[in-house]
């Protein structure tokens, strides 16, 4: 049985792609540049807004400009909670997890950010601030191993009671460096960015919210 279950935020808990790809969009368009696929912009997802916003100016061929960074925040911050919504079935799957073991959030978004979904979204509840962990604090960002073992010795568990949450590569490879288990999540936009053939025996893909509860 798992002590301590550790949430990616983008694709795992919430469905954030279109308030992302609507930022970003409105950003290269700013720029000059033509605006991009939702569903591309979702695969560009998950290892902070930095990297978001360069391959987003990568894939439109147009060069970065300076402040490009700053003024993407701000647009996406104007617009964190347009359309974002917690994916079907996660609150009561948070409330019956979080009265079986410790629950944290880990994710490679500015906390600044992350808090004000979390309680815009009435999630917050199911975590204490302490055991949120965005990616521009003073822990390196996923898929380095850090603040997933600041949680693990936060709620003091050992990394094989540990399950981490997510939806992308950059999961998979947090928990393989932290030697924790780890549930990937089909429905979320970065689920593209994993192939088959690098799962283990003990890595588990679910299809919706309540498989985890079965776990």
């Amino acid at each position: 049985m798992f002590r301590l279950v550790v949430f990616d935020l983008d694709g795992t808990l919430i469905d954030s792609r279109r308030d992302l790809a609507n930022a970003t969009n409105a950003l290269l368009v700013e720029c000059g540049a033509a605006p991009l696929l939702e569903e591309r912009i979702g695969r560009m997802v998950g290892d902070g807004a930095a990297t978001l916003v360069t391959r987003a100016f990568d894939a439109s061929g147009t060069a970065r400009p300076a402040g490009a960074l700053s003024r993407f925040l701000a647009i996406y911050e104007a617009h964190l909670l347009e359309h974002t919504r917690p994916y079907s079935g996660i609150p009561a799957v948070l409330a019956a997890l979080g009265a079986r073991a410790s629950l944290a959030v880990l994710t490679n978004k500015p906390i600044g950010s992350t808090r004000r979904i979390l309680a815009g979204l009435d999630l917050a509840r199911y975590f204490a601030d302490e055991a949120v962990i965005g990616g521009d604090g003073p822990l390196p960002r996923k898929p380095d191993p850090a603040g997933l073992q600041h949680l693990i010795a936060r709620a003091g568990v050992t990394a094989e009671s540990t399950l981490l949450v997510g939806d992308s590569v950059i999961d998979w490879r947090t928990a393989r460096a932290a030697s924790t288990r780890v549930c990937l999540v089909r429905y979320g936009f970065g689920f593209d960015s994993i192939s088959p053939a690098d799962l283990g025996a003990h890595d588990r893909v679910i299809d919706a919210p309540d498989d985890l509860l079965e776990m």
